[in-house]
């Protein structure tokens, strides 16, 4: 978990308050038993979560894509190539939604727009550095032209769900096996 107290504070406002934004019919499937807390949240979306990113072309389409999703910080960071359709759409058309899915056990529901974090003209994010030696120690530091190659993103969200079907299995400690036990 990477996330500080204010983070967390923040993150937990905007989970409590996309939750009573929504329709009944959405509330009526992820009640108060049926979801997670920002605290929970950081501690199950660790390391690479594939996400469905969908994106919008000039003519107003829907295009969805997968990415590797990294939850860092209370939101959502991730990369693609500078030349890939969706880089085209989010430079002139920077929201977006996403989705997490972990069978019919988890699901992480958000909207909202993106940040370029290491444009190519132009200054980087301010913790650009941090995030890179993250996503090299991740990825391995040649795995990418990480100057030309990628572009990476942090979605600012909006509006954010989370449905958890089962909150106390989600939650356990990890079972271990012994050495040998199969």
């Amino acid at each position: 978990m990477r996330e500080t107290p204010a983070e967390l504070k923040e993150l937990q406002a905007l989970l409590d308050d996309s939750l009573s934004r929504s329709t009944s019919h959405l509330r009526s499937i992820i009640s108060d038993e049926r979801t997670l807390s920002a605290q929970q949240l950081t501690q199950i979306l660790t390391g690479m979560c594939p996400l469905a990113l969908s994106t919008v072309t000039a003519k107003g389409e829907p295009r969805i894509s997968g990415v590797d999703g990294h939850f860092l910080h209370g939101k959502w960071h991730f990369g693609t190539a500078r030349n890939a359709a969706k880089a085209r759409h989010l430079a002139a058309r920077p929201a977006v939604s996403a989705a997490y899915m972990r069978g019919e056990e988890l699901g992480v529901f958000t909207h909202g727009t993106v940040e370029i974090l290491n444009p190519q003209d132009g200054e980087p994010a301010a913790d650009w550095p941090d995030l890179l030696t993250y996503f090299k120690d991740f990825y391995g530091d040649d795995a990418f032209d990480w100057t030309n190659e990628v572009v990476y993103y942090r979605l600012h969200p909006h509006w954010m769900t989370v449905y958890a079907s089962d909150v106390a299995k989600l939650t356990a400690p990890p079972q271990h096996r012994p050495p040998g036990s199969g």
